[in-house]
């Protein structure tokens, strides 16, 4: 079992800092890019489809105030 939290800050203002929990990495992983889609969808409210490409989306990540994954993983039995 593991459990993945996001913590961005996308601007320099403390107010707003925002979380959110997946169930892995994968989707923690899928919540950074909906972040940018959504990021997207407000620069662009009148564009009916919007495209990007993978460095676009590190252009994003790095401009962002701050941003922190945590991840917790549980382990099976310790042997020895």
């Amino acid at each position: 079992m593991s459990h993945t939290i996001l913590l961005a800050q996308p601007t320099k203002r403390p107010e707003c800092r925002t979380y959110a929990g997946y169930e892995s990495v994968n989707e923690y992983m899928e919540g950074v890019c909906k972040m940018y889609e959504e990021h997207l969808k407000r620069m662009n409210p009148n564009s009916p489809s919007i495209t990007y490409d993978i460095s676009q989306l590190f252009d994003f990540i790095d401009d962002l105030a701050d941003i922190s994954c945590l991840v917790y993983r549980s382990r099976g039995p310790v042997e020895g």
